[in-house]
């Protein structure tokens, strides 16, 4: 094979992704990459919250799709946007390391974090997750929905007069916007969705391509994902779930998540934590659900899909 094709979403942030990664792939496997750019269903919609819509799927279905029927060789994700099952007959090849997984506060003027937002200030945020806890930790603030890509979100910062806008730090630096943050927000106090600042790289099962990209893999990375997504597996946690996690490495041999479920209004928070050898990271992300659903999770959860029901 002599060009490998990438399947990617078309924004300026997917590409700029996708981009980096067609370049680390070309000086490690010596191969020459194209962009095959997908527009998929969440990218067609951009009023409506991805809750209504039905989920973080919306952004991987069609790019799925093409890696299924051969237009494209691999494809590149935000990590975030996997739900917590892939389709079959593609597997998750690679896990390059992590960027800053942390939220990002933007703000207006010269405001320079979350206590700094004055009483009822209005803060744009498209991601249930995001809106939980902020409530949870600001009860005043008014939580405005908000989608559409970063540039759109920065601008509809002046636009609709909001405050301050809330994004991934990792988006906003590999778009060179790192400037632009004025809080890089403690994970003690917004904790950050499941596999935030982490790109996976997809590709058919079986194909020799999938092992060849062990070569881009971070096994410590791996690690951390093994453990957040089966965190986000045992709690069936999809976009309309206000759930959030986050594993670390204390060690060369441990991983330790830390997670949450939360009511969207944030009035109940449920958080746990458990820790995991490096090599079984996934059951710090099964403790730590099982922790959740037997301190309060299953109701609020239970009380979540009700209200989804039409």
């Amino acid at each position: 094979m002599t060009r490998l094709r990438i399947a990617t979403r078309g924004s300026p942030l997917a590409l700029a992704q996708s981009g980096g990664i067609a370049r680390r792939i070309e000086e490690t496997l010596g191969v020459e990459t194209e962009l095959v750019e997908v527009r998929t269903s969440g990218d067609r919609i951009e009023n409506v919250s991805l809750a209504k819509l039905g989920g973080k799927g919306l952004f991987v279905k069609e790019i799925e799709e093409a890696l299924l029927e051969g237009r494209a060789d691999l494809a590149v994700h935000s990590a975030k946007d996997l739900p917590a099952a892939i389709a079959p007959g593609l597997v998750l090849a690679a896990f390059p390391e992590r960027a800053d997984p942390r939220d990002a506060l933007v703000g207006r003027g010269a405001r320079r974090g979350l206590a700094d937002l004055p009483r009822g200030a209005r803060v744009g945020t498209g991601s249930v997750r995001r809106r939980s806890q902020l409530l949870a930790m600001r009860p005043d603030l008014e939580v405005v929905p908000l989608r559409g890509n970063v540039d759109t979100r920065l601008r509809k910062l002046e636009e609709e007069g909001l405050d301050a806008v809330i994004l991934a730090c990792a988006g906003l630096d590999r778009l060179g916007l790192g400037d632009r943050i004025h809080e890089r927000v403690d994970p003690n106090l917004l904790l950050p969705s499941v596999g935030q600042g982490t790109l996976a790289i997809e590709a058919r099962e079986g194909d020799p391509l999938a092992g060849d990209l062990a070569a881009v893999d971070h096994p410590g990375t791996r690690a951390e994902l093994a453990a957040e997504r089966a965190f986000l597996s045992r709690l069936a946690g999809d976009c309309n779930v206000p759930l959030a996690a986050l594993a670390e490495r204390p060690s060369r041999d441990r991983v330790v998540l830390r997670g949450l479920v939360a009511s969207p209004d944030g009035r109940r928070v449920v958080r746990a934590t458990a820790e995991a050898p490096l090599a079984d990271a996934a059951r710090a992300g099964i403790r730590a659900a099982n922790q959740l659903l037997g301190a309060g999770a299953a109701a609020i959860l239970e009380a979540i899909r009700a209200e989804a029901i039409p």
